[in-house]
């Protein structure tokens, strides 16, 4: 089993996206890049963290590089520290990676990219240092909260966008 742990926007939306893929064996919100300990609050009040999910999966169904292409269709890469209606520093583009070995493939991954992409890649490619789990609350929220009207009027057409996505 392997680990990633990636941010782009609301982890809520993150988590919907990824929780049901083949070979992904947990997900679980949390905050990962600023002061320690942070909660909601904190994190919202711009201690530095962003909001993040962190995935187990199984490499041998799933690999690195299918994360990352379905990451990059669920959200803007070349958007700073905003991604649709939620804006501020803790809804920046972010990977974690926890080995040199990783570093390498989403540094290379993100190079190709922006050979496709007309503007900037801002993704940040950061080593993990910590990460926190999120309230209980937070946790899978879509599959909780699908009426919802945050559910309703931004996760739910994102997974629509990516529901026949194949690796």
């Amino acid at each position: 089993m392997k680990s990633i742990i990636l941010g782009g926007g609301c982890f809520w939306c993150i988590q919907a996206a990824f929780e049901q893929k083949e070979g992904v064996l947990h997900t679980e919100v949390g905050y990962s890049g600023g002061k320690a300990n942070p909660n909601y609050e904190s994190v919202c009040n711009k201690d530095g963290n962003i909001e993040v999910v962190k995935l187990d999966y199984e490499e041998k169904q799933i690999t690195l590089l299918d994360i990352l292409n379905l990451f990059f269709k669920i959200h803007d890469p070349t958007s700073m520290d905003k991604q649709g209606p939620d804006i501020g520093i803790q809804y920046r583009s972010v990977i974690f990676y926890q080995n040199e070995e990783d570093k390498i493939l989403i540094d290379n991954f993100i190079k190709d990219q922006q050979k496709i992409l007309n503007k900037n890649i801002v993704t940040q490619v950061l080593k993990l240092k910590a990460y926190y789990k999120a309230e209980d609350y937070h946790q899978h929220y879509f599959t909780k909260n699908p009426s919802q009207a945050y559910c309703q009027n931004i996760i739910a057409p994102k997974l629509a966008k990516i529901q026949n996505f194949i690796f």
